[in-house]
């Protein structure tokens, strides 16, 4: 079981060595684990996990019945990925950076269900939002959804940036028990409105 004051600490270091980065100065809490991951389910496997840090995703995944060889996880940070590894040894770590995701081929194209995503995109170019959507994307199931935290006040990814991609937002839901509060996005593919004749 991860340990809540050691993870505390590790992740404040991260924050500290890059902050836009990281984007967090701790981890997330478990009423936000619950809202990221409560519409996801084990028919949704194989999930891809973006940024998890200290697992606390993940293991809200685990919790719902996803088996952990299920799980791709691309995580930046070096020591994030060796905790991962320990934490999740059945699951796929890729220590690697999002905005090349399309690269790195870990798993078939349309193969995954879901995506999760840590990432603190509000902090992240318009480019590099733009190559991490286009690389989940790819690995996504037509029917498949991507889903976002932010503590803003508003979807993480913009307007532009969604209509330029086919993508549509919606809220899913909010935490106010999560330090600081936070909201969860589902991002999809556009839905094809039908045809006039």
């Amino acid at each position: 079981m991860p340990c809540a004051s050691s993870d505390g600490a590790r992740f404040f270091r991260s924050w500290l060595q890059d902050p836009l980065r990281v984007a967090a100065v701790a981890p997330s809490g478990p009423s936000l684990a619950r809202l990221m991951t409560e519409n996801i389910a084990i028919e949704d496997a194989p999930i891809l996990e973006l940024g998890p840090g200290t697992g606390v995703f993940t293991q809200a995944l685990v919790d719902r019945g996803i088996a952990e060889r299920d799980l791709r996880l691309v995580e930046f940070d070096e020591e994030f990925a060796v905790l991962l590894r320990m934490r999740f040894p059945q699951a796929t770590i890729v220590h690697g950076d999002a905005t090349k995701l399309k690269a790195m081929q870990i798993l078939a194209r349309g193969e995954a269900g879901a995506v999760i995503s840590g990432l603190g995109l509000l902090s992240m170019t318009p480019r590099a939002v733009m190559s991490i959507l286009s690389g989940v994307f790819a690995y996504l199931r037509p029917s498949g959804a991507f889903y976002q935290f932010t503590y803003g006040p508003q979807c993480p990814v913009s307007a532009p940036i969604l209509d330029r991609l086919g993508l549509e937002a919606e809220r899913v839901g909010g935490t106010w028990r999560n330090l600081p509060p936070a909201a969860v996005y589902r991002i999809r593919r556009q839905s094809k409105s039908p045809s006039s004749n």
